[in-house]
């Protein structure tokens, strides 16, 4: 297998990077352009996942990487509940957070399924 040299080749970071650039666009306009604290927090989540990833990466050690990716793993699921939160304070359109919704649960199957390969290979190569 090729060895991946950067983590912008990562379909996950990809993948994370497109969702945070959704969410910072979601948060410049709307009732979350004023709510300061939300919209940080939001903000912070979404970018988080992408930032773990890419820092997981660099560490170049599979048990460092898995680290951060459990870490990436994370804040898929709390971005999921701040994004439910605010559709059901109708904050947010169901259309949006559907879509949201989906690509975060993919996102972490993908997480999941990669750290589960990378812990494989690290017991295999043991």
């Amino acid at each position: 297998m090729a060895r991946i040299g950067r983590f912008e080749d990562f379909e996950i970071y990809q993948k994370a990077t497109s969702i945070a650039i959704d969410i910072y666009k979601m948060c410049a306009s709307g009732n979350l352009k004023i709510d300061y604290g939300t919209r940080d927090q939001m903000q912070r989540a979404a970018m988080s996942i992408s930032n773990n990833i890419a820092e997981g990466f660099e560490y170049d050690n599979n048990a460092d990487f898995i680290r951060f990716l459990k870490y990436a793993k994370g804040l898929a699921g709390e971005l999921r509940n701040q994004l439910y939160v605010l559709k059901e304070l109708k904050m947010l359109e169901d259309a949006f957070y559907q879509n949201k919704y989906e690509e975060l649960i993919q996102l972490s199957r993908q997480l999941a399924a990669f750290i589960k390969y990378l812990k494989n290979r690290q017991l295999n190569n043991s």
